[in-house]
């Protein structure tokens, strides 16, 4: 259960980042075409209402300006606010970090099957000074604590 929260844990985190940086992108994005359109604009600008015109839409752009900044800091802000997780299993006065036995199952794994990894299961046992696994529903294997 707690190896499951702490996959949850770097999956958030990897699409938050995603997120941050689509959403940072698209601000780039933004900006260079809104330059393009004031350029454009005030070059055929002409008579004084067109000229109006184009003021007006330099404030509804700043405005839009305004509105994707303020999305890429609430997304910067929450991926910011992740929760670090790890999980250490003490045991006869030893520390073992989960997610190190979860890596060795699957470097086990690997080396031991040539089909992908699709799903695993860890069940640790302290008492054998093991932890076993089940992969993709049916490969099982076993790793040293």
């Amino acid at each position: 259960m707690a190896i499951k929260k702490m996959k949850d844990v770097v999956e958030i985190k990897a699409d938050a980042a995603a997120v941050e940086k689509a959403v940072k992108e698209t601000a780039k994005k933004a900006e260079k075409a809104e330059k393009a359109v004031v350029k454009a604009a005030e070059k055929k600008a002409e008579k004084p209402a067109e000229k109006k015109a184009v003021k007006a839409a330099k404030k509804v752009v700043k405005k839009a300006e305004d509105a994707v900044a303020t999305v890429a800091k609430k997304a910067t802000k929450a991926v910011a606010k992740e929760a670090k997780a790890e999980v250490v299993l003490q045991f006869a006065g030893n520390e073992i970090k989960m997610v190190d036995v979860l890596d060795a199952a699957k470097k086990d794994f690997a080396a031991n099957n040539k089909v992908a990894l699709k799903t695993i299961t860890l069940y640790v046992k302290p008492e054998d000074g093991a932890a076993y696994y089940v992969a993709n529903g049916d490969i099982t294997g076993k790793v040293n604590l």
